[in-house]
C-alpha cells in the first residue's frame, strides 16, 4: 500500500542530555500550540481514518464494540450515612440498596461545557450521607474539579473548593469523620508543572483552600492520600501511588502536629487504621506479601522488628485490605487469578469469599487509590469478571454467602488455556490464550496484549475491546511479563529501572512460543499495549519487525528523552527508568526509547492512537515517533496516527470518544488480520 503522508519537515536540533548529544529532528512536533502542528495532526487523523475505513471492517467493528461494551465494568456504588450513591446513565442517584430503585440527585450533563461532555472522575459521600463530593472532568484530560451536592435537596452547593485535581489517583477527597470537611490532593499552579499538595477544606468556607503541611520526603512529586480512623483520633498520610507507605501520622485527639512515621522503606505498606495500629499489606521482607500491624504510637516505626506479623507470607501474592466493621477483606492472586480471604482485626482467619470463577476483581489501578475507608455498610462490595465472562457486581458479608447484585451480561464462546513461554534466562513467562470456539487448528489470527511495568498487575479480566476481537474470530493472548505485579515484588523488580529491557525479551519469548506451538504465525500476529505498554510496542516494532503483522500502541510513551522535558514524565522516568542527570542512565534511556531506535527498514502495519489532552503521555510522544517511522518505512505497510480530540489517557475520556477509539482500533486490527471478511 502506497500512502501520501502529510509532509513532516525535520529540524537541526541537538539536545545536550547529561553531556550526551541527542539529535531530535522532529522536535517541532512538540509544540501543541502551533497551527502547523495542529494541521499536521488533523491531516494524520484523516489519513488514518480513511485508510482504516478502506479495509471494509468499520461497520462490523463498531457493532462488535457496542455489543461488548454492554459488559463493561460498572462503577461500584459508594455508601454513606445508610444510603448508596451511584451513576445511572446520565444521573447520579441515591438509593437504599447498592443497585435498588434510586432518586436522581443531579444529571452529569448539567456539568457539560460547550463542545465538551462532562465525565465523572470519582464520587465520595460524606460519612453522614448529607453531602456528596464528586470530581468532574470536561476535556478528557483527567484534570477534574470538585462539586458538592446537598443530598436532601439535590442542589449544587456554592462552597466547593476551586483547586484542580490532577487525576483521581489521590482518591478524590478524604472526609473528616465528623463530615465537617475534607482533605484532598490537588495541583499547586499550572497542570503542566505537576506540583501537587494536600489541601484542607471546611464546608461553608469559600475561596482558596488551606495547604495541609504534611512532612513528605523533600522534593517528592509523589501522590499523597490521608486516611482517618473511624473514631476521629488518628490521621495517617500515605505517600507514593504505586508502592505507598504511611509517611506521617497525627494524633488528632491530642492535638499534636503531623510527625514522620515510616519514611524510609522501598517496599509497599498499604493498609488502614485499625484501632491504634496501622494494619497493612507489605512486601517489605516478603516478596509475595504479608500482613503486619504497626502501632501508631510506636517511637521507632521504621524498625520492622517492632511490626507484628498478622498473616505471614504464603503462596498467594497479597494485594490489598478492605475494612468492613470488625473484619478485613484480604485480596490476593494465585497464578493471576483472584482470591479473597476474610480476617478478624487481629489477623485470625474468618473464612473466604466464594468467587464466580477464575478471574479478576475490579479495583484501583494503583494501591494508593484503593485505600478507601470502611464505608459503614458492613460488607464487601466488589466487581468480578473473567477473560470470557463480563463484569458482575457482588456483595459478601462476614459469615454469609456471596450475593450477586448484577449478573454478567456478556459471555464469550471461547476456550482459555494457561501456558508458559521460556525467556532467554530460563524464566517461565505465563500467558493466557483465549481461542474462539470452533477456531480451526493451526496458525490463526492472534493478538498479544501486555503491559509489564510499574508493578501493576495485568489480570485475567474482561475488557470490551479485547472481547470484541475474540468475537471477531481472533485469538487473544494476554501475557504476564516481568515488570508487572502479578507474581509479587521480585517479578516487578525483575524488569525495573536498569532491568527494564528484560520485559522486551519476555515479550519476544511469548511471541516465539505462540509461533512454535502453531497457535499463530508472524503474518497473523498483532501486538497492542497502552501507556508504558505502548513503549513496549514501539521497541517491539523497531527491533523485531519480522515478528508482527500489525502493531497498535495506544496512549503510548515513545520518546523517553523528550519525556524528560515534561514534568509529569520526568517524575515517571526518574522513578521507573533512571536518572536523566546521569550519563550512564541517559545512554540506557537512548537504548530503550522507540523514537531513538527507529532506523530505515521494512515495518509491519503500525497504527498509533493517542489523546489530544493526555497529561500522562502527551500526543507529541506519538507524533514524533510516527513522523520518524513514516520517513524510515521501506516496506509497503502503512504507518498511521490518530490523535483523538477531547481524549486523554482514558480515565477522563467520554464514553462516545472511547467508543470511537475502540471501533477504529478494532477495525484496523480486523483489516490487518483478515477478520470479518465473511
Amino acid at each position: 500500500m502506497s500512502l501520501s503522508y502529510p509532509p513532516s519537515r525535520t529540524v537541526d536540533v541537538i539536545e545536550d542530555v547529561a553531556g550526551i548529544p541527542v539529535p531530535d529532528p522532529y522536535r517541532w512536533l512538540e509544540d501543541d500550540a502551533s497551527a502547523e502542528v495542529r494541521d499536521w495532526q488533523r491531516a494524520q487523523a484523516a489519513l488514518a481514518s480513511a485508510t482504516v475505513a478502506a479495509t471494509g471492517a468499520t461497520e462490523a467493528a463498531l457493532t462488535l464494540i457496542e455489543a461488548h461494551e454492554a459488559g463493561a465494568r460498572p462503577e461500584l456504588p459508594r455508601h454513606g450515612g445508610g444510603r448508596w450513591f451511584r451513576v445511572d446513565d446520565d444521573a447520579i442517584v441515591v438509593s437504599a440498596e447498592p443497585y435498588g430503585p434510586g432518586t436522581p440527585l443531579v444529571a452529569l450533563s448539567a456539568f457539560d461545557e460547550p463542545g465538551h461532555a462532562a465525565v465523572l472522575s470519582w464520587l465520595a459521600p460524606s460519612p453522614d450521607g448529607e453531602v456528596l463530593a464528586l470530581g468532574v472532568c470536561t476535556d478528557g484530560s483527567e484534570h477534574n474539579t470538585i462539586r458538592l451536592i446537598d443530598v436532601s435537596s439535590g442542589a449544587l452547593r456554592a462552597d466547593a473548593p476551586p483547586e484542580v485535581l490532577h487525576s483521581a489517583w489521590g482518591g478524590g477527597v478524604s472526609w473528616f469523620p465528623d463530615a465537617s470537611g475534607f482533605l484532598f490532593l490537588a495541583l499547586d499552579g499550572a497542570a503542566a508543572d505537576f506540583r501537587q499538595v494536600v489541601y484542607r477544606h471546611l464546608l461553608g468556607e469559600g475561596g482558596p483552600s488551606a495547604v495541609e503541611e504534611i512532612p513528605v520526603p523533600a522534593g517528592s512529586l509523589e501522590y499523597t492520600r490521608v486516611q482517618f480512623s473511624a473514631d476521629g483520633r488518628w490521621a495517617v498520610a500515605s505517600h507514593r501511588v504505586g508502592r505507598p507507605i504511611p509517611v506521617a501520622v497525627r494524633d488528632l485527639r491530642a492535638g499534636t502536629p503531623w510527625r514522620p512515621f515510616v519514611t524510609d522503606c522501598a517496599g509497599m505498606i498499604a493498609g488502614h487504621v485499625v484501632g491504634d495500629d496501622y494494619v497493612a499489606v507489605t512486601d517489605h521482607g516478603a516478596a509475595r506479601g504479608r500482613v503486619v500491624a504497626i502501632a501508631l504510637d510506636e517511637p521507632h516505626p521504621e524498625d520492622d522488628r517492632t511490626w507484628r506479623v498478622l498473616v505471614p507470607e504464603g503462596e498467594d501474592v497479597l494485594r490489598a485490605l478492605t475494612p468492613a466493621g470488625e473484619h478485613l477483606y484480604l485480596t490476593a492472586f494465585r497464578d493471576t487469578a483472584a482470591r479473597v480471604r476474610v480476617l478478624r482485626r487481629d489477623g485470625s482467619d474468618a473464612g473466604s469469599v466464594a468467587l464466580p470463577g477464575e478471574g479478576a476483581l475490579g479495583g484501583a489501578f494503583f494501591p494508593l487509590t484503593g485505600l478507601d475507608p470502611d464505608d459503614g455498610s458492613g460488607g464487601f462490595l466488589f466487581t468480578f469478571s473473567t477473560l470470557t465472562t463480563s463484569w458482575g457486581a457482588y456483595r459478601h458479608r462476614p459469615g454469609g454467602e456471596t450475593e450477586e447484585l448484577l449478573a454478567p451480561r456478556v459471555r464469550l464462546d471461547a476456550a482459555v488455556e494457561y501456558r508458559r513461554a521460556i525467556a532467554a534466562d530460563g524464566t517461565p513467562i505465563p500467558y493466557h490464550a483465549v481461542r474462539p470456539a470452533g477456531a480451526a487448528r493451526g496458525p490463526g489470527p492472534a493478538l498479544i496484549s501486555a503491559y509489564g511495568a510499574a508493578g501493576v498487575p495485568t489480570l485475567p479480566r474482561y475488557q470490551p475491546d479485547l472481547a470484541a476481537f475474540v468475537a471477531a474470530g481472533g485469538t487473544l493472548v494476554q501475557a504476564y511479563l516481568r515488570g508487572g505485579g502479578e507474581f509479587g515484588r521480585d517479578w516487578f523488580l525483575g524488569a525495573d529501572r536498569e532491568r527494564r529491557r528484560v520485559r522486551d525479551g519476555d515479550l519476544v519469548a511469548v511471541a516465539e512460543d505462540l509461533i512454535a506451538r502453531s497457535i499463530t504465525a508472524p503474518q497473523l500476529l498483532a501486538l497492542t499495549g497502552g501507556s508504558d505498554g505502548g513503549l513496549m510496542c514501539g521497541v517491539a516494532v523497531t527491533e523485531h519487525p519480522q515478528l508482527w503483522r500489525a502493531v497498535l500502541p495506544r496512549a503510548p510513551l515513545l520518546d523517553l528523552i523528550g519525556g524528560i522535558r515534561v514534568p509529569y514524565l520526568e517524575f515517571v522516568i526518574r522513578k521507573a527508568w533512571g536518572d536523566p542527570d546521569d550519563p550512564d542512565d541517559v545512554r540506557r534511556l537512548l537504548r530503550s526509547s522507540p523514537y531513538e531506535l527507529v532506523v530505515a527498514g521494512e515495518f509491519p502495519l503500525v497504527y498509533v492512537q493517542a489523546g489530544d489532552t493526555d497529561p500522562r503521555c502527551p500526543p507529541a510522544q506519538a507524533r514524533k515517533f510516527v513522523a520518524r517511522m513514516q520517513a524510515a518505512q521501506r516496506g509497503d505497510q502503512p504507518i498511521l496516527l490518530h490523535v483523538f480530540e477531547n481524549a486523554g489517557h482514558g480515565a477522563g475520556t467520554s464514553p462516545a470518544v472511547l467508543r470511537a477509539q475502540d471501533a477504529e482500533w478494532l477495525s484496523c486490527l480486523m483489516g490487518a488480520l483478515g477478520l470479518g471478511r465473511g
